[in-house]
């Protein structure tokens, strides 16, 4: 895509972002209908809708792209480009009216053989073009290019470069799959003696952009899918950070350790001290 056509395709995302993040707000404290509940997640009739109103948007918008949501769109895989949409990352805590949730949006090409990518290619061979994420209780956008910098509200970030555990905020996410729970329990009774706090804040996207935005220091989660990480993954690495995943058992789902480069290595060292 030429920069102009990039740039239509983020105002097309910032768009439709807004406009649901607004029906967010307007049914946080409303009831809501269940399409169906589970031990560890909600799937409401609003993430339906949400996600057929950005689906809209997002095909006017480039027609020539597919769409893959969380809410079960078709994938369209024959095509080159492809939107990556989870309407509401955040359900459970927006089902609970908590005002902790966000709308998450990605553009990906098809990488083509032979060439590296700007971002590293997922395991189907797509990288990110552009990401936004929008938290609309605070209103607050965050959005990137795979050539430009991470923004907030306009306002460029840059991770912390923080080196000691001890001083860290560091966030965990639980995915609703016992495999998950299994996984991360390890780390996390590891990890609660090690750093300042722990956060489970219960939106992956949101974590990965706090870490971008300075506010956390890292985030851990086993289980996390696609739709959750695409956006918020190329935000924090054009903020400067290290977004390293690698793809697990389930489909498009990954485990996902991001923070500031300088954390890396003693965040590796922990993880492999408890198996993982």
């Amino acid at each position: 895509m030429n920069p102009t056509q990039l740039r239509h395709a983020l105002d097309a995302a910032d768009a439709a972002a807004r406009s649901v993040g607004a029906l967010m707000v307007r049914n946080l404290h409303a009831t809501k209908r269940v399409n169906l509940a589970t031990q560890h997640d909600i799937k409401l009739e609003l993430d339906v809708r949400c996600q057929r109103l950005i689906e809209k948007a997002l095909r006017k918008a480039l027609p020539e792209a597919g769409f893959l949501g969380e809410e079960g769109a078709p994938t369209d895989d024959a095509k080159d480009l492809r939107w990556v949409v989870d309407p509401i990352d955040g359900t459970v805590n927006f089902a609970y009216g908590v005002p902790h949730a966000c709308v998450s949006i990605a553009l990906q090409a098809r990488t083509k053989p032979g060439r590296k990518p700007v971002d590293a290619a997922y395991a189907d061979g797509f990288e990110t073009l552009l990401g936004i994420v929008y938290e609309p209780f605070t209103d607050e956008l965050w959005s990137a290019t795979a050539t430009g910098p991470a923004q907030l509200n306009g306002r460029t970030l840059v991770v912390f470069p923080r080196k000691r555990l001890d001083e860290s905020m560091v966030a965990m996410g639980f995915a609703k799959a016992g495999l998950s729970l299994d996984r991360m329990m390890p780390v996390f009774t590891e990890m609660v003696h090690r750093v300042r706090k722990i956060r489970i804040m219960g939106a992956a996207a949101l974590s990965m952009t706090y870490v971008a935005s300075a506010r956390f220091d890292a985030y851990i989660e086993f289980g996390v899918r696609l739709w959750d990480i695409a956006a918020a993954g190329l935000i924090l690495q054009r903020a400067g950070g290290t977004f390293w995943r690698r793809e697990v058992e389930g489909l498009r789902t990954f485990e996902i350790r991001v923070s500031a480069p300088t954390l890396q290595p003693v965040l590796q060292k922990i993880l492999r001290s408890v198996g993982q």
